[in-house]
């Protein structure tokens, strides 16, 4: 009975004791592999130590399981959450707004420092996808999407001339990539964590752009496709960080710029295409829209 109790001590010990035991496991394995080696009794005890931790958290799992699961369906602002797009759409086009205006200003005020249309066709697009965002969020404050379809559809005309603009600065960019070999340099760390926020935010705008479909709402889905523009341009910064950071002299400076040049290239196609789509789309159902207003009306 007392090593059944020990057991239990040992493999569900108190949260506080579980969680202080992840930094101190943690720091302590970095410092032997640094210092200690790998056959040292203090590396091994660490090692131990390590094992442990991972083990009672695993223990743990359906614990954090449960106390999600209830999370979820009793907590009133995580309902709210769910429940409420308009709010979630609104939370994620302020949050991009601040970062795109600020970016941009950035930008802005390198152009001016170094005198570089570089930093300019950069303060050019982020002017842009803010522009986009702003239009968006002034619309949403005052009325309710899917109640003015009319309203809305210009709305998203109007992005898609906005994506004809910022099209012209990331070519620009890509003209500046690959004809001045204009690229981005960065640690090794940073250019890893560039590449999870990349993937992830581009995975995030297209399961975005199909599940707000269903909404029938123009606006949602310009917002959705203002983060799908963003996402893919942020792949060929990204692309062209890593053939910096990683660069080992094996490929030539002419294969990099023929990688940049053809990701860039269809990076400008797509958003082209998806600008057109949206210009043409929306004035085709406005067009539509009167009609039916001209034969109700007579």
């Amino acid at each position: 009975m007392d090593l059944k109790r020990l057991c239990k001590a040992l493999l569900y010990p108190p949260i506080w004791l579980m969680i202080a035991l992840i930094p101190v496991s943690a720091v302590l394995l970095v410092l032997s592999m640094v210092f200690l080696g790998t056959e040292s009794v203090g590396a091994i005890v660490t090692y131990v130590l390590a094992a442990y931790t991972l083990t009672v958290w695993c223990f743990k799992i359906p614990d954090i399981i449960n106390f999600f699961k209830n999370f979820k369906d009793e907590n009133k602002y995580y309902l709210r959450w769910r429940e409420d797009t308009r709010l979630r759409v609104n939370v994620s086009l302020y949050g991009s707004l601040a970062f795109n205006s600020l970016y941009a200003l950035l930008q802005l005020w390198l152009g001016i420092y170094h005198s570089t249309f570089w930093f300019y066709s950069f303060a050019v697009y982020y002017v842009s996808l803010a522009i986009m965002r702003f239009f968006l969020l002034r619309y949403m404050r005052s009325a309710t999407p899917g109640e003015n379809m009319r309203a809305e559809l210009t709305k998203y005309r109007a992005c898609g001339w906005i994506f004809l603009v910022m099209n012209l600065a990331l070519a620009l960019i890509v003209f500046f990539m690959v004809y001045w070999n204009r690229t981005f340099v960065h640690h090794e760390i940073t250019t890893i964590t560039m590449a999870a926020y990349t993937f992830t935010s581009f995975t995030l705008a297209i399961i975005g752009i199909i599940k707000y479909r269903k909404y029938n709402s123009p606006i949602y889905s310009a917002s959705k496709a203002i983060s799908l523009a963003s996402a893919c341009v942020s792949i060929l910064t990204l692309e062209s960080t890593m053939l910096t950071t990683f660069s080992d002299e094996t490929m030539t400076e002419t294969t990099n710029k023929i990688l940049l040049g053809t990701t860039g290239g269809a990076i400008c196609l797509f958003i082209l295409a998806m600008a057109v789509y949206m210009i043409c789309e929306a004035t085709k159902r406005i067009k539509e829209l009167k009609k039916e207003e001209n034969a109700i009306g007579e």
